[in-house]
């Protein structure tokens, strides 16, 4: 198990809650939740999450992550606009802090 900031993640049922409420996510935005928490203070550009999660080649344009950044951010955040748990690193990437 994996807690950060309220968010608990149950990596043997696959479960994600956050101040105890269960959250639905798609295995996708699992996977990269998984990959930032698991990996805290590292910070993630969209290239490094893309080829990770969806073993291709990442192109430039590629709006694939952010898109994706976005609904989790729905799911698990108290203001999306805000984020307290997967902070964007300006011109870098992605990360979360414990």
């Amino acid at each position: 198990m994996i807690g950060i900031k309220g968010l608990i993640i149950n990596k043997k049922n696959h479960s994600v809650s956050i101040y105890g409420k269960e959250i639905n996510l798609t295995p996708t935005e699992y996977e990269i939740l998984l990959l930032l928490a698991s990996h805290s203070g590292t910070v993630y550009s969209a290239e490094e999450i893309f080829q990770s999660i969806w073993k291709e080649k990442y192109y430039e344009a590629n709006n694939t992550v952010m898109v994706h950044m976005w609904r989790l951010r729905e799911k698990i955040e108290e203001n999306p606009k805000e984020p307290k748990i997967i902070e964007t690193v300006w011109g870098v990437g992605y990360k979360i802090e414990k």
